[in-house]
């Protein structure tokens, strides 16, 4: 009889346990961190945190899919997940053979994409979307953890890649992401973070080294490190970009996807506006002679600011063009680029999605050399009182003409 009663007791204790975890899954709002990191575990994808010591800050990385940040939070479990996630694709469960469009809110990428020496076309292949294919080592295969602890994890992974002039390049691939706390935000863009404010950054340091016998030259095509940031567009959601103005030539490429609207693009004393809704398929870059290597946007209606910058090479360098089909110069590439998802012809949309990317040079690599692309993301959230002179200082921007340049 007690033995009887112990075993209903265990029965009804395992119940409540797991109507306990059922009503808890059932309080994960959608858009928050929680609801994300929930969402990934369900379908047995397997994430590291940096954690920052109040637990405010998080940063989630993956290491099968290429060490990339997934999402961040700003405010802990229960904060808004900053990252886009495709959650379409991914409940799916399927490889694709092309493109696994994961999501994610940094990841690393080589380039060109396009153009004689592209990594994602086969020799002889015609540049069109049939033809086009992500190499596994940047979409499908995991990297190593070489290092970690709570405020660094380090990755590597040695790959061979072939680009469409037949040339073979053997790579090094070296990346750390870490978190970055208050006091190093302040300190790198000369700024002060209120203790209203909600905040997480974190930086990449991301190398390549020619592990082959042969220097890489531009005559049979150079390799780019090239980082994609994933974020969720909203109708309030702007696109800002400084720009050199002293600079010769043009100011921005608009015309990746077709030339776009002057009512979706804004050139205007030294910043460029780009609205972000996710409705209007459209891509721009900055080229090398114009870019000041800073990227921002702003939600004004979650009161978010995201700051992208990466570092800059000190002499003129060379920037490889992943435009696809043939090309004028191979070398005339961007230094920023900033997309906005939209619908194809047929209606049909991956996202919506906004991103906002940088580029490193084209590495011009002896055997044994390496090139590092070094770029930091932030978000901050906050009053517009709070995030005004933050804008100002470190964009030369107005925030109010941010927030009103397209609404």
């Amino acid at each position: 009889m007690k033995l009887k009663n112990m075993k209903n007791i265990l029965l009804w204790i395992a119940a409540i346990a797991v109507a306990t975890s059922c009503n808890s899954k059932k309080d994960f709002k959608m858009g928050t961190y929680a609801y994300d990191a929930q969402f990934l575990k369900e379908h047995n994808v397997q994430y590291k945190e940096l954690i920052s010591a109040d637990g405010n800050a998080k940063v989630m990385v993956i290491p099968a899919w290429q060490g990339r940040v997934m999402t961040t939070s700003a405010s802990g479990d229960e904060g808004d997940s900053y990252g886009w996630i495709n959650y379409r694709f991914i409940k799916e469960g399927k490889i694709n053979p092309q493109f696994n469009p994961v999501g994610g809110e940094e990841r690393f990428w080589l380039g060109p994409e396009g153009g004689p020496f592209s990594l994602y076309f086969k020799e002889g292949a015609e540049q069109v979307y049939e033809n086009w294919l992500v190499p596994p080592v940047i979409d499908t295969e995991a990297y190593d953890i070489k290092a970690e602890n709570g405020n660094s994890i380090r990755f590597v992974k040695d790959t061979q890649v072939k680009n469409a002039s037949g040339t073979t390049f053997n790579i090094n691939i070296d990346r750390t992401v870490s978190l970055m706390d208050n006091a190093e935000i302040e300190s790198e863009y000369g700024i002060e973070l209120g203790k209203d404010l909600k905040v997480v950054a974190y930086k990449s340091e991301n190398k390549i080294t020619n592990t082959g016998t042969e220097a890489w030259k531009k005559e049979t095509g150079l390799v780019s490190v090239w980082m994609l940031s994933h974020f969720n567009p909203t109708p309030t959601t702007t696109v800002f970009i400084p720009y050199n103005q002293d600079a010769e030539g043009t100011i921005v490429n608009d015309e990746y996807f077709g030339k776009i609207p002057a009512d979706r693009l804004i050139t205007d004393n030294g910043i460029l506006y780009f609205k972000i809704d996710g409705k209007w398929r459209s891509k721009l870059g900055i080229p090398a002679g114009r870019a000041t290597g800073l990227c921002g946007s702003y939600d004004s209606s979650k009161g978010v600011l995201t700051i992208l910058s990466c570092q800059l090479p000190q002499e003129p360098a060379s920037y490889v063009n992943g435009q696809w089909g043939p090309q004028d110069d191979p070398f005339a590439g961007d230094v920023i680029n900033a997309y906005n998802d939209g619908p194809l012809e047929d209606g049909s949309i991956m996202g919506p999605f906004y991103e906002i990317e940088t580029s490193s040079p084209g590495a011009e690599l002896a055997p044994g050399a390496s090139l590092t692309h070094s770029q930091k993301v932030i978000h901050i959230q906050g009053s517009e009182e709070e995030l005004a002179p933050i804008v100002k200082k470190i964009f030369g921007a107005d925030l109010n003409i941010i927030k009103t340049k397209f609404q």
